[in-house]
């Protein structure tokens, strides 16, 4: 495809070395057009063994998780080798993800990449030690010194839908703080995680074995790998009902796990609002890359005397908001990732008719569309709080409008899911909306168009919505182990 995807397939990085699968190669497929875009290099369980030996040996033989300093520089190297190759990444990245091409200006890939420089910089200036001054116990004086050190290994299991921001956001922060990783990405996005491995090798001092990158079409790699004692932590991207049973697998040896979960988030509207604006704005952001985004606001709560109204706006956004070629620069709504996708949408939405909901626009495949894995933006109303789509992660650009009837009822009704991942408030009073914003149990929230995502910001969820959080100190700090050192004064 380009110069980063050899005609024979993406590699694995197993050890320092480019090698193929022992399983041989798999398709991964173009969702926007259902072409075959080229092979990836299939790992069999043996290829995953390797790639954990290789990580264990790089923690346990070498200075890696000693040398802050070069961890840096790596990290910095890796940056800039992916700025120098954007172009080629930017393809592969709207090509196999089905992303849209403005997108990949930011979250989808120019942003995760800038995000490795603070990652580089925390290598550095991170206070790896602190002095707690001397205490008395028992009549002995003693200085206690609490120390930060890597956590060791860290299996790595990433998702589809942004694979390049959850990619680094796993892999910087966890070698910055000295651990060696292996990576295993979804099989639906092989090609943006492999081409790493080639940049790596070829422009990086990583060493052999520090990270590790195994593609595969069989999932019972992650169970594997979950599974193995040489794997010291598991963090993982994707599904709650696939998060149960990363932390079931990571218990037997008690290894750390984060698990970034589910969301079922809730954009709150207040009857003080600009309505029109806020319904607007959330109908938009739920058609973003066809709402294949954990944190989207896919439940809209607005106040019942502005339902009609409200309904009315977010059915005009929605219809202005097709999906399209995710290579033209105006397209906002790309195609889902792939069939299988873009069938469990569509039983959702034969879900919720039954239920009794009513689809205001959307709802289905859109008419000029022959081929592409393509889901029209769609609204549904009249449907309680309770009901399925409006309680089930749907991963498509479904928004569900649900009236509310005060702030009280609307913090129930945000709080009435097992999910707590995001959300957002909109208001003219600012102590209204900080009364609502105390009361949403929910990780992130977003105020009057507020934007929370950044490198140094900590990202993750309450309830079903995962353990622990990635990016910010808070991330980078998930991946360190913490041990205190007492020493006579």
């Amino acid at each position: 495809m380009n110069g980063l995807v050899p005609s024979e397939g993406t590699p694995l990085l197993i050890g320092g070395k480019l090698v193929p699968g022992s399983a041989g190669v798999f398709a991964t497929v173009n969702p926007a057009t259902e072409e075959v875009l080229g092979h990836a290099a299939n790992a069999s369980a043996a290829d995953l063994d390797a790639a954990i030996a290789a990580a264990r040996t790089a923690f346990d033989e070498t200075d890696w998780s000693r040398n802050h300093a070069f961890r840096a520089n790596c990290l910095r190297q890796l940056r800039d080798a992916m700025r120098a190759h954007v172009e080629e990444l930017r393809e592969i990245t709207i090509a196999e993800v089905g992303a849209p091409v403005m997108l990949t200006s930011g979250p989808q890939l120019e942003g995760p990449i800038g995000d490795l420089s603070f990652a580089a910089d925390l290598a550095e200036t991170y206070a790896w030690e602190t002095d707690l001054g001397t205490a008395v116990q028992m009549g002995i004086t003693s200085r206690r010194v609490v120390r930060r050190e890597a956590v060791g290994v860290v299996g790595a299991i990433t998702p589809w839908n942004f694979p390049h921001q959850i990619n680094l956001a796993k892999i910087g922060p966890a070698l910055a703080a000295g651990n060696t990783v292996v990576l295993k990405p979804a099989p639906d996005t092989p090609w943006c995680a492999a081409v790493l491995g080639t940049l790596i090798v070829e422009h990086t001092d990583i060493p052999a074995g520090v990270i590790n990158i195994v593609t595969s079409d069989d999932h019972q790699l992650g169970a594997q790998l979950v599974a193995d004692p040489r794997v010291d932590m598991i963090t993982f991207t994707g599904s709650t009902q696939t998060g149960r049973a990363v932390m079931a697998g990571a218990s037997a040896t008690l290894k750390r796990t984060f698990l970034e979960l589910g969301g079922k988030s809730a954009a709150i509207v207040l009857d003080d609002a600009d309505i029109v604006g806020a319904v607007s704005y959330t109908a938009f952001s739920v058609a973003v890359h066809a709402g294949q985004g954990c944190a989207l606001t896919t439940r809209l709560l607005v106040p019942r005397a502005s339902y009609d109204a409200a309904v009315e706006a977010a059915a005009k956004a929605l219809a202005n908001l097709r999906a399209g070629d995710p290579t033209k620069p105006g397209t906002i709504c790309g195609p889902v990732i792939s069939e299988r996708q873009r069938d469990r949408v569509e039983r959702y939405l034969d879900i919720a008719r039954e239920e009794g909901g009513r689809i205001v626009v959307g709802g289905g495949r859109p008419g000029d569309k022959e081929r592409g894995f393509f889901i029209e933006p769609t609204l549904i109303a009249d449907l309680p709080n309770t009901a399925t789509v409006a309680q089930e992660e749907i991963f498509g650009p479904v928004l569900v409008i649900i009236a509310h009837d005060g702030d009280d009822d609307a913090i129930r009704q945000a709080n009435e899911s097992p999910y707590g991942l995001s959300g957002s408030v909109w208001g003219a009073d600012p102590d209204r909306v900080e009364r609502v914003v105390a009361g949403v149990r929910t990780g992130t929230l977003s105020v009057n168009g507020g934007l929370w995502y950044h490198a140094d910001a900590p990202f993750g969820g309450y309830k079903h919505s995962g353990i622990g959080r990635e990016m910010g100190v808070a991330g980078f700090e998930e991946y360190l182990e913490t041990k205190l050192v007492a020493t006579p004064a």
